[in-house]
């Protein structure tokens, strides 16, 4: 039963309750007028003290494709926050007006610390570099839907794999399904933490290499993942000019990929993947992009308790 529980990490819900999430998902993409008042006379607060454009719109629409309504802000600068307001102070009053609650915010632990104050359901949208589980609910649901399964896969991460967020929510999630491998690609000051390689992939044994070549390990990918190197996350402008450029997916470094790779990002796309590869049957990108609103509106509906029977 997920009614009232907070989501902040993608390890918070075990593996038959995201597949709970993701069937019904599943069932709202294949009838969503179905599902078009059920969360009607809710309010969803968006707490966005960081930018976003994909995560808010998406669990908005989400919302109000339910049925329900929303409230927020999108900056920090538009809260009480720049007064210096607490987070536990500011969850507190949200809660008052709110049934469920989204929160993005660049300080790793903000959610959580919300989670400990807050009356009603807390979801973590990221924070700082650190978790980012609807994006992982959302990359779960592109492979099933696309593939069928969430096993059996060799599954390449490209890019920043540092300060990426969603990398770290992603291998967190995907280390708890059958026979899956990791190709780690980065250059050598953004590879996973080392929290991700001891406490998740070594502690668990599961099989993963890391290599600076994309090229080298293309030809053995089910999902490529890339991730674009994110400025915000870099202290010195220099490295982040050094490495920005690192990894470019192109055309011709798919010319030896399998036939349905899937070829995801998390966007924002800046020029880590090619606008030629847009056309291409395999980017999935786009197509991800829309399977995030599904997701969320699932959740919403789960962390609520609510049902088109309800």
């Amino acid at each position: 039963m997920l009614k009232g529980r907070h989501l902040i990490d993608p390890m918070d819900f075990s593996t038959e309750e995201i597949n709970e999430i993701l069937d019904l998902a599943g069932e709202i993409i294949a009838n969503p007028k179905f599902y078009a008042d059920v969360c009607k006379g809710y309010v969803l607060a968006t707490l966005f003290f960081e930018p976003s454009t994909r995560t808010r719109l998406s669990f908005e629409a989400a919302m109000l494709r339910l049925g329900g309504s929303v409230m927020g802000f999108s900056s920090a600068e538009s809260s009480s926050a720049a007064k210096g307001e607490s987070v536990a102070d500011t969850i507190r009053t949200i809660a008052c007006y709110a049934d469920i609650c989204a929160m993005r915010h660049p300080k790793e632990g903000a959610p959580k610390v919300a989670e400990m104050y807050s009356d009603i359901p807390i979801i973590n949208g990221g924070d700082g570099g650190h978790q980012h589980p609807t994006q992982t609910l959302t990359d779960l649901l592109t492979i099933r839907s696309i593939r069928g399964r969430i096993s059996d896969y060799t599954v390449g991460f490209c890019g920043d794999l540092k300060f990426g967020r969603t990398v770290h929510s992603l291998i967190k999630a995907l280390s708890r399904y059958e026979n899956i491998k990791f190709m780690l690609v980065s250059p050598e000051e953004l590879r996973v933490p080392d929290y991700i390689r001891e406490e998740v992939l070594i502690k668990n044994n599961i099989n993963f290499v890391e290599v600076d070549k994309l090229e080298e390990i293309m030809p053995s990918l089910d999902v490529l993942y890339m991730t674009r190197v994110q400025r915000e996350r870099f202290f010195n402008e220099e490295d982040y000019i050094r490495l920005k450029d690192s990894y470019i997916l192109d055309l011709k470094k798919l010319e030896n990929a399998k036939d349905d790779l899937i070829i995801m990002h998390p966007l924002p796309r800046v020029n880590e993947i090619a606008v030629e590869v847009d056309k291409d049957h395999r980017a999935a990108y786009f197509k991800q992009a829309k399977y995030g609103m599904y997701v969320r509106m699932s959740l919403i509906m789960k962390l609520l308790g609510v049902s088109v029977n309800a």
